[in-house]
């Protein structure tokens, strides 16, 4: 009798437990990394679910998907990516949705930012910006500087990363007086220009389910938790734009 309260309070502990707790395995794009992380512990607190996280370029982690790699579901940083998942046979169909828009910014950590382009006509020597082959972030950087018409002039100045993460080291590590990373990142911090929108094509972040994640309870649940308002608000606090353009 004295096991009693000992065993009522262990079956007690039991029943908050999911049924059966899985894990998945996901492709995060790097701009999203520690937003990722974030939503992956409020997601298992949650559910007792496990995300097992790989990060890198979106356009990276996509030749992985179609080389053969075990990811359940793709986090990209474009609507691209998730859309030729479907149409080349790697995702399933009717699953894409926009989990979040992301935003561009220079940064610096020894420059004044603040007159916003006119930086970039100063004296520095090394601009970092993601692969934009790989990287949307990188793809939009490329496009902010056509537009204001120095492409051709910093082109020699320019360094570039795997995918935006590097790019931000770049910056940090001294290797580049600038950098086009995702405000995401340095939001909250000194030495930020938020680039107009109107300079880049919108960064519209999409998610897909991929076919190894189809009967996969955790890579259901997780991809309808990124619409919960917990997940929202989350994301919006990391400095996204989500809400309206979130699909039902």
């Amino acid at each position: 009798m004295r096991y009693a309260g000992l065993i009522g309070a262990l079956l007690g502990c039991l029943v908050v437990l999911p049924a059966r707790a899985e894990t998945a395995q996901v492709a995060v794009a790097a701009n999203f990394t520690e937003t990722a992380e974030q939503l992956a512990s409020l997601f298992a607190a949650q559910t007792g679910h496990e995300l097992r996280l790989s990060f890198g370029a979106t356009g990276l982690l996509y030749s992985q998907i179609t080389q053969g790699a075990p990811f359940d579901i793709l986090l990209a940083a474009d609507a691209e990516r998730p859309e030729r998942a479907v149409a080349e046979g790697y995702g399933v169909e009717g699953s894409v949705f926009t989990y979040a828009i992301g935003a561009l910014a220079l940064y610096s950590t020894t420059l004044d930012v603040s007159a916003g382009a006119e930086v970039l006509q100063g004296a520095f020597e090394k601009l970092a910006i993601a692969d934009p082959a790989a990287a949307p972030y990188g793809q939009a950087a490329v496009e902010t500087l056509t537009a204001l018409g120095l492409l051709d002039a910093l082109q020699p100045k320019l360094v570039m990363g795997e995918n935006i993460g590097q790019a931000l080291q770049f910056v940090h590590t001294g290797n580049a007086e600038l950098g086009f990373v995702a405000l995401s990142q340095v939001a909250g911090q000194e030495g930020v220009w938020v680039v107009p929108s109107a300079l880049y094509e919108p960064i519209r972040q999409d998610a897909v389910l991929l076919n190894s994640g189809a009967n996969n309870a955790a890579a259901t649940a997780f991809l309808a938790f990124l619409r919960s308002d917990d997940a929202v608000s989350l994301i919006q606090g990391a400095g996204y734009r989500v809400g309206s353009v979130i699909a039902p």
